[in-house]
């Protein structure tokens, strides 16, 4: 499944929150660009949390930032 062709998807971004780490409770959306590059270069995790992730950096990296924003608005 293609996740930028799934708005359910991309909404969940807005809501689910980062189950690990330094940045532990934060919604994924929040998270900053810097540690998406660093989890990216040492793999995402396998799973559903992987894609997640890996959607937020690719949103994140190529300026449609403000995609997540309007999407957190409706949430």
């Amino acid at each position: 499944m293609e996740p930028l062709g799934n708005p359910e998807i991309l909404l969940e971004l807005t809501k689910t929150k980062m189950p690990f780490g330094k940045y532990k409770d934060r919604v994924l959306s929040d998270l900053p660009v810097y540690y998406l590059e660093w989890m990216a270069s040492k793999g995402f995790p396998k799973g559903k949390l992987g894609m997640q992730l890996a959607t937020v950096y690719e949103i994140k990296t190529n300026g449609l930032d403000e995609l997540l924003w309007k999407l957190k608005k409706l949430g």
